[in-house]
């Protein structure tokens, strides 16, 4: 992926693929995702944190930055209080492509 709107695109994608091997092949194996309050570090703990996310859809409002770190913002919709939601997406990633560094939160 040699920019942010592909990188973003095929992480979307993944995120709402039922295969979650998809999802947590986009991760080194050290990464860390900071979402709803909460820290998963390795990827087993990514694994079991994306196991948790209830099915939801995106649709991406924005992306911004390098393939290498970027952000999005997108609306997230689906069974789970307050949706939808408006959610900022800060992705740091590798030299491989993997992502090191998710950091997920509230839209200002």
């Amino acid at each position: 992926m040699t920019n942010a709107q592909d990188f973003a695109a095929a992480y979307f994608a993944a995120a709402a693929d039922a295969d979650h091997e998809r999802h947590a092949a986009l991760f080194a194996d050290d990464a860390v995702v900071h979402d709803d309050g909460r820290s998963h570090r390795g990827i087993a703990a990514v694994r079991r944190w994306h196991a948790e996310v209830p099915e939801v859809t995106y649709r991406v409002r924005e992306v911004t930055g390098t393939a290498g770190a970027c952000r999005a913002v997108a609306d997230i919709s689906g069974d789970f209080p307050g949706s939808p939601l408006t959610l900022r997406f800060a992705f740091e990633r590798d030299a491989r492509g993997k992502i090191t560094l998710l950091d997920i939160a509230p839209a200002s």
